[in-house]
């Protein structure tokens, strides 16, 4: 392709590479320095306890564990449900197989059974057709893990009818069920389905507090008594023992209550992101699935890091989700004036593009 040669307009960084990059406000942080606070470690953290409570209500559960991070809750999920050379069965895009640095083989002992979905959906033929006989010489079924919203697929929502039918299908072969909901909140904002909704299908559910929510860190493990407590102390041994914690966990509790209500605000910014795109012959992109906060696009010529490099330079930031394709998240910290700026940097630079 070629690209639009007119100078340079130089503006701040309108950063469009994760909802991670949000800066706590000045809210969030008076919350976090008027914490009261206690050692975590004896139990004695009353913010961290409250986090905790509140978010095991809104996804209703028994209990909840507050994490430092989404990879640890989710690999938390898979240790307490399984034994070394025990097989859990994904979804090829999910961010336990991509993103999490061979965890459950390292930390848990366990195989993967990769299934390609639809769009990083499973049907019930598919999970049938995983399970293991049960012969002695093979890995046994352990665990479903799904993901909801759908990182890889552009933030799709993963429809709760699906869901329903997945977990009644694992359910029968005795599969225990975790959720990657490191965006449910995203999930529930679109659709105003309720977390607990989404979560009564699955053993142990984990929500992230530092994506679209907009905390500095920290995630959340729910499921019952027995299992928070075993992931409790399987925590401790991955050197996630936290002291005076109430300080991050005020921060969790802020965006829960201001933060939260406001998400479908992101979703208005992707759409609007997503139909200016797909203007640009230069791009291809497919509106049906831009349902969230994530908007994934096609390079017709040339791949992804030319037109990213070119982004940059015109202070847009995005990153490549493939050699010729690229991924857009909105956030907070990025408002719909932004949005408008970069897409008039896009529309200037490859409105005359040369499509082969």
């Amino acid at each position: 392709m070629t690209i639009n040669p007119e100078p340079a307009i130089q503006n701040p960084m309108i950063d469009l590479r994760s909802d991670t990059v949000t800066r706590p406000p000045e809210g969030m942080r008076r919350a976090m320095y008027e914490a009261e606070v206690g050692d975590d470690v004896f139990g004695e953290d009353p913010t961290a306890n409250r986090l905790q409570e509140t978010v095991a209500t809104l996804l209703g559960k028994e209990a909840a564990l507050f994490v430092p991070s989404g990879m640890m809750g989710n690999q938390l999920g898979l240790k307490v449900h399984t034994q070394p050379g025990d097989e859990v069965i994904v979804e090829r895009t999910c961010h336990i197989f991509n993103y999490e640095s061979g965890a459950p083989g390292v930390l848990s002992g366990v195989v993967l059974n990769v299934l390609d979905g639809e769009g990083g959906i499973l049907t019930v033929e598919q999970v049938r057709g995983a399970v293991r006989a049960g012969y002695y010489w093979e890995s046994p079924s352990r665990l479903l893990c799904l993901e909801n919203t759908l990182n890889k697929a552009g933030g799709i929502i993963y429809p709760l009818d699906r869901l329903q039918a997945l977990a009644a299908e694992a359910r029968a072969h005795n599969l225990r069920l975790h959720l990657d909901g490191a965006r449910l909140w995203n999930a529930t904002a679109a659709t105003g389905i309720p977390e607990k909704d989404y979560a009564a299908l699955f053993d142990t559910v984990m929500v992230c507090l530092s994506k679209g929510l907009g905390a500095p860190i920290g995630s959340v493990l729910t499921g019952s008594k027995d299992l928070i407590t075993s992931a409790h102390r399987y925590r401790k041994m991955l050197g996630g023992g936290m002291r005076q914690v109430g300080i991050l966990a005020a921060a969790g509790l802020y965006a829960l209550e201001h933060h939260r209500p406001h998400l479908a605000e992101d979703h208005a910014k992707a759409r609007r992101l997503a139909e200016r795109i797909a203007e640009l012959p230069a791009f291809s992109i497919d509106l049906a699935t831009v349902e969230t906060n994530i908007v994934m696009f096609d390079v017709a010529e040339g791949g992804a890091m030319p037109v990213l490099e070119a982004l940059k330079a015109e202070g847009v930031a995005m990153v490549p989700f493939g050699p010729a394709t690229i991924r857009a998240t909105t956030h907070r910290d990025v408002s719909m004036d932004d949005i408008e700026s970069a897409l008039a940097v896009m529309h200037r630079l490859f409105a005359k593009t040369i499509v082969a």
